[in-house]
């Protein structure tokens, strides 16, 4: 798309592709790296860092919201040229979107620093890996129109889940924490909401790319089946008369997109993941 030439980092693919590159690499050096040496606590870094993305979310959230009012966007299907300078307005909310996803990886790094290698999962991994890569073709492609829809909901949940976990840094407020279940629900829910809006351009076009359109409904599709897995194991099987008498698992989601966390606050709040 000629309206993104030259923005930070999209004119070649090359620094995406070695980014997520270097990001796999740290997970694996990391590990070796801690493996003889105590976890780090990371406290300030932690408040510090749920913070700025919440406020960084909660940015995002509110621009998507104005951006599109102001185009006139239609929530069932929305091109990517009607709107004028509201698709431009939109296209730079969704940059920072891209970006943040490249900030994200430090969830993974404090984990590695943490010695929280058992909640680097594959699904942990692969949502962070993919959707960094992923939103660089979107914005090169689809920078705006009906792609605004998933990073708003996104953006929603975030506000409210990385506040959760910068309030489960502080100790005297992890007794409020009732709310992290429904926290888990609302990110299914998002998925779903997600696919369905995708599909609906497709049963009744505007313009947008097909191809894209099935892709993205694919994609969100195996997050689906993965959260429900997930979901199902944390919810819904009895607990063993061993993880009973240990210190309750905390069930987290992250960067919009639900991980296997077993710890609130990236690995804060729990030492010990259930046998």
């Amino acid at each position: 798309d000629a309206r993104v030439r030259g923005w930070f980092l999209l004119d070649s693919y090359l620094p995406t592709f070695f980014l997520t590159g270097a990001y796999l690499l740290c997970i694996w050096l990391g590990n070796k790296f801690m493996k003889d040496r105590p976890p780090f606590s990371l406290r300030a870094h932690l408040i510090v860092y749920n913070l700025g993305i919440t406020l960084l979310s909660l940015y995002m959230l509110t621009e998507l919201i104005l951006a599109t009012w102001e185009g006139g966007y239609n929530l069932q299907c929305q091109n990517l040229h009607s709107a004028g300078e509201a698709d431009i307005r939109v296209a730079k909310v969704l940059w920072w979107y891209y970006f943040s996803k490249v900030i994200e990886f430090m969830d993974t790094i404090f984990f590695v620093l943490r010695k929280k290698s058992s909640q680097i999962t594959f699904l942990h991994v692969y949502h962070h890996a993919t959707m960094f890569n992923i939103w660089w073709c979107v914005l090169n492609w689809i920078p705006c129109g009906q792609s605004f829809f998933g990073p708003t909901l996104n953006s929603f949940i975030h506000v409210l889940m990385y506040s959760y976990y910068g309030l489960s840094v502080i100790p005297s407020m992890r007794k409020y924490l009732w709310w992290k279940k429904y926290l888990t629900q609302a990110q299914l829910l998002q998925f779903l909401l997600t696919i369905v809006h995708t599909l609906s351009a497709a049963v009744k076009p505007c313009g947008f790319p097909f191809g894209c359109l099935m892709f993205q409904s694919s994609y969100m599709a195996t997050l689906v089946i993965l959260f429900i897995n997930f979901y199902i194991k944390t919810y819904r099987k009895a607990p063993s008369r061993t993880a009973t008498k240990e210190t309750p698992v905390t069930t987290e989601i992250k960067n919009g997109f639900h991980k296997d966390y077993f710890a609130a606050a990236n690995g804060f709040l729990n030492d010990k993941k259930a046998q």
